[in-house]
């Protein structure tokens, strides 16, 4: 199958095929579809866990620029609880307050707000119950870039505290690393859920 190619129908020598630079919503559908467009993303690892106080995913940061993670039917021990994480360097797990962070949230009872830090010891996300799923899904940027900063920016709409919320927002490492893994843990207690962790391809144009 060609893409990107339109009939020229503007001169007298009529081409059979002209490239247009063009890609037509048929051509897009099928080449994310065969993972070969920008965007398209490739499944690297799945971790399921149950009532556990961390989860440490440490292999499969190589080979992208960006990072998807899909983080689904997270429940905690206790409620409310905080989800969180940390970044590891090279393997070493950085614990000081060094990451910055900002997220607006909104509530269904008309609550909204912010929540902000400069110097924070953990990366902070989402809040979640004891009592029903929550789900989000986070793009990391810059990991394998050890001249760069790394960064993070997170969408969510879980349950807090009775009432609905949602929240996004992000935040940075702000030292230039190769971060080659991740520590998620609650703010108390255990939590269950699952992890999707992918790689998000890129093109590009020369």
């Amino acid at each position: 199958m060609s893409y990107g190619y339109l009939g020229d129908t503007s001169t007298s020598i009529k081409q059979q095929v002209k490239n247009a630079g063009v890609l037509s919503m048929s051509d897009v559908v099928d080449l994310k579809s065969k993972g070969h467009l920008g965007g398209s993303l490739e499944l690297i690892s799945t971790t399921t866990f149950s009532s556990v106080s961390e989860v440490d995913i440490t292999s499969g940061f190589t080979g992208y620029d960006v990072f998807f993670v899909q983080v689904s039917k997270i429940v905690g021990s206790t409620a409310p609880q905080n989800f969180r994480f940390r970044f590891f360097e090279s393997g070493v797990l950085e614990t000081a307050s060094v990451y910055k962070y900002a997220m607006q949230y909104v509530q269904a009872d008309g609550g909204n707000g912010e929540e902000k830090s400069t110097a924070s010891g953990t990366c902070r996300a989402f809040s979640f119950n004891s009592n029903d799923y929550a789900s989000a899904y986070f793009y990391f940027y810059n990991f394998t870039d050890s001249s760069k900063y790394s960064f993070y920016t997170f969408q969510n709409a879980p349950s807090y505290d009775g009432d609905y919320e949602m929240k996004f927002g992000g935040g940075v490492l702000p030292q230039a690393s190769t971060v080659d893994g991740v520590r998620f843990f609650p703010s108390t207690g255990t939590f269950s859920g699952e992890i999707k962790l992918y790689g998000v391809k890129q093109l590009w144009v020369l």
